[in-house]
């Protein structure tokens, strides 16, 4: 068995918590599982693969390009993967998705007929995106939002130790009802419920390849694509004759970021914040809109001396405005803690 699948979905929808929990679930129960995580960003080291690594998962990266353009250079990492025996491989995509059920799978297929055994398309959802569609609240995203799920062979109802069983039970029968031809699983991957059921669904499953009408490239898609914008920072920062609270620090970013960017009138939809020691001790910190509380994944044991930071994500900003919030959230702070801040790389640039 050598499947694939994409997990498609909103920023902060929990696509890269779902796929290690996924695939640690599958290696434990002895279907050996691998992700990838996949960025624009040029040659940059991504949050999500180094903390899924810090975590003991399988995973790797590719970045420069989406992986709907680098059909072969997908091509050439699953291979290595299913050499090495893996049984199932799933990568995520940057921040929106839109497309790929058409470029990943009918391109792999295409460039490679009957190599890759294609589990269904899935999309992971969570709980406010549904509030937010059922609401018709969703706004000027609403095209994003709406088209994943269209797309969808599988629909991934995540977070649902948050709201309860009977509020997921409603949303799970709404997803159906509005998107029929996906299969709606629920799934908690903070807490590992579901699973279970979402490793038979792709394992036993298989893709549609269906080519809905999205619109894409089409008016609705580029006003809703020119309103998003991709970060990247990676620095190192020492302190000079003491020691600091790492996961403080962290948090500070965050809140600092949460405030200037609702100030500026933006949205940020999903911010990482990854930060590791030369030991191996770190700490993960998540923003994920400017209304919610800021999500802290995992925390430094013992107070830092030094640490190497990485910060990406994506906003509904003008890259320039998401460059010089973030950008001075980290220097702001950083100098607030006494840390000496030395900047490796950095990258802002709209999706359109």
């Amino acid at each position: 068995m050598k499947k694939f699948t994409v997990f498609s979905g909103f920023l902060g929808s929990g696509k890269t918590t779902t796929m290690m929990r996924l695939t640690k679930y599958c290696t434990a129960n002895g279907h050996k599982a691998a992700m990838i995580s996949n960025d624009l960003g040029h040659g940059v080291a991504l949050a999500d693969n180094r903390f899924a690594g810090f975590c003991g998962c399988d995973a790797s990266q590719i970045t420069d390009d989406c992986i709907c353009y680098v059909n072969e250079q997908l091509a050439e990492r699953l291979d290595s993967y299913y050499v090495d025996g893996c049984e199932l491989v799933v990568s995520d995509i940057p921040g929106f998705g839109v497309g790929a059920l058409e470029h990943v799978y009918h391109g792999l297929t295409e460039k490679f007929p009957g190599q890759y055994e294609l589990a269904p398309f899935t999309v992971l959802v969570e709980p406010k995106t549904v509030e937010m569609l059922r609401s018709g609240t969703s706004g000027d995203l609403k095209y994003l939002y709406d088209t994943q799920l269209v797309e969808a062979d599988l629909i991934v109802l995540n977070k649902c130790d948050l709201i309860g069983e009977e509020q997921a039970e409603k949303d799970a029968e709404w997803l159906a009802e509005n998107y029929p031809l996906a299969k709606v699983v629920r799934i908690s991957a903070a807490t590992g419920d579901g699973m279970e059921e979402l490793a038979n669904a792709l394992f036993e499953g298989k893709a549609s390849m269906r080519r809905p009408e999205i619109g894409y490239g089409g008016s609705d898609f580029a006003f809703a694509m020119g309103k998003m914008c991709e970060y990247y920072l990676q620095y190192h920062a020492v302190v000079c004759c003491n020691d600091f609270d790492g996961n403080a620090y962290l948090l500070d970013i965050a809140e600092k970021v949460k405030k200037d960017i609702r100030e500026a009138g933006c949205a940020i939809p999903h911010l990482k914040l990854l930060a590791w020691e030369p030991e191996g001790d770190f700490g993960r910190v998540d923003l994920i809109g400017t209304d919610r509380e800021t999500e802290v994944n995992h925390r430094f044991a013992r107070p830092c001396t030094e640490i190497a930071v990485i910060l990406n994500g994506s906003g509904e900003c003008p890259a320039g405005t998401l460059d010089e919030v973030v950008t001075g959230a980290a220097e702001e702070v950083s100098k607030k803690y006494d840390l000496e801040m030395t900047i490796h790389k950095k990258e802002a640039f709209g999706m359109m």
